[in-house]
């Protein structure tokens, strides 16, 4: 019997493209694909639970012999849309901001900008389950993910952290690449490789297979918004920003509510 090759994906629109790549893919090797928030993609590698996770970036130095292994990932140049701080107040007057919980990446980037961009020093709350029906004129929160489409509207401001980012550096975002932490098969990587970009060149399928398990937008919506704000390709310009994320990640004091 062949080894079963576990893989842990990121169960959120923006990543049904691997996903339909990954599951119309005729690899050679069986694989086990689980459906999981970001964090529960980076706990199931650490604790050798799955072979291979799409795993938030700021999660990848925390894992023993983490390598990323493909070349896409989850990134934006720009509006990424679906990671943003929301507020009733403009950014330099928010106080307190409710963290999400899904993942580390979104939370250290919104720390980042804080200290680097919008020059605030704000009280840090762990966010919990509905954490983002708690924001009002005290507290601002960053909202990541197919949540965030049911809230488009509802604040006064909108703050996109790609796109914050992207006016700080220049740069592209990075918000989760796919690692392992073994060695796997090289023929199985190329293999994995062709399956996701297989699923990047069918976004439309993806969204008509997938869509409706995941979130309640249009199929219009869905596919501009994986073709417009998502970018999958980890180009050089990507790695370079990938570098400055860690760079400045390590600067940032450790904060007790960022498991």
């Amino acid at each position: 019997m062949k080894n079963i090759i576990k893989i842990s994906i990121v169960n959120y629109l923006n990543s049904i493209p691997f996903r339909y790549g990954l599951e119309n893919y005729n690899f050679d090797t069986k694989i086990e694909l689980q459906k999981d928030i970001p964090s529960q993609c980076a706990y199931k590698l650490k604790m050798g639970l799955v072979d291979i996770g799409l795993i938030p970036v700021a999660a990848i130095p925390e894992i023993e012999n983490a390598k990323i292994i493909s070349n896409f990932c989850i990134g934006a140049n720009g509006n990424v849309k679906t990671v943003a701080l929301y507020s009733n107040q403009p950014v330099e007057n928010i106080s307190t901001i409710i963290l999400d919980y899904h993942s580390r990446t979104s939370v250290q980037l919104a720390r980042i900008l804080a200290l680097h961009k919008w020059k605030i020093n704000p009280k840090w709350e762990k966010g919990e389950e509905g954490f983002e029906k708690n924001i009002d004129k005290e507290k601002a929160g960053v909202v990541i993910g197919d949540k965030t489409f049911a809230i488009e509207n509802k604040y006064n401001f909108k703050y996109d952290l790609a796109n914050e980012w992207k006016e700080m550096t220049s740069l592209p975002f990075v918000f989760a690449c796919w690692v392992s932490n073994k060695e796997l098969p090289v023929e199985f990587l190329r293999s994995l490789n062709s399956a996701l970009e297989y699923g990047i060149m069918n976004i439309d399928a993806s969204v008509d297979l997938y869509r409706k398990d995941i979130c309640q937008i249009s199929d219009d919506e869905a596919k501009k918004y994986l073709i417009e704000n998502i970018n999958y390709n980890l180009d050089n310009d990507k790695k370079r920003a990938l570098d400055y994320y860690f760079k400045l990640s390590e600067k940032i004091i450790s904060n007790p509510f960022i498991q």
